[in-house]
This record gives C-alpha cells, sequence and structure tokens, in this order.
C-alpha cells in the first residue's frame, strides 16, 4: 500500500463516531475482547466487528485470537501518522462528556466469560 493510500485509510477510518468511540475506549482501558466493546458501547458483534476490521486496516489496532474470542488492543508500533492521530484523538476525548462515558460504561460492562 502505498503512503497515500495508508494516510487515506487512517483518515477514513477516523471518520465514522462508532469507530472514534471503540478507540477512545481501546486508549482508556487497554486490551478487549469485542464482546466488551459490544456491551459497552451498545453495538452489535458484528457491527463491533466490521468497525474494527477497519481500525485494524488503517493500523490502529491490533487483535489477538484466543479461542473463540477476538481481543483488540491499540497498535504496538504504530506508523508516525497513526501514533499522531492516537495522540490527538487522546488529547481531544478527554474533554467530551460523551466519550468519557463510553470508557465508564464499557469498564462496567466488562464479561467475565471473555477473560
Amino acid at each position: 500500500m502505498s503512503e497515500l493510500q495508508s494516510l487515506l485509510e487512517l483518515h477514513k477510518a477516523l471518520a465514522d463516531e462508532t469507530r472514534v468511540r471503540m478507540l477512545v475506549v481501546l486508549l482508556a482501558l487497554g486490551e478487549l475482547c469485542v464482546c466488551d466493546l459490544e456491551v459497552g458501547l451498545d453495538v452489535t458483534q458484528s457491527r463491533a466487528s466490521r468497525h474494527m476490521s477497519v481500525l485494524r486496516h488503517a493500523g490502529l489496532v491490533d487483535d489477538r485470537r484466543d479461542g473463540q474470542w477476538v481481543y483488540y488492543r491499540i497498535a504496538a508500533e504504530p506508523s508516525p501518522s497513526v501514533a499522531r492521530a492516537l495522540a490527538a484523538l487522546t488529547e481531544d476525548a478527554a474533554q467530551l462528556d460523551g466519550l468519557k462515558a463510553d470508557v465508564e460504561a464499557t469498564r462496567e460492562a466488562r464479561r467475565s466469560p471473555c477473560r
């Protein structure tokens, strides 16, 4: 993928409210199972997985499988563009009450079967 294509994929990934909410939760809470995101953000499993696939393809998150569960975390070695975008998102998210509420709802709703 060219550098321009990577930059376009990054910005497309960030142009969706649900994906931004998911990133903010991952930034705040670390690695989470897709089921945690489902419950905390009130989205279906298929919708959560589809959005996480877009974020992974853009280089924003990494995933790992453990049996039937898929866990996501912020990319361990992001490109410079991704690192800058994540830093800006972290700073901006701290100011928005709705995003803080997503973090708290996800923290409280974590499901034990995933762990």
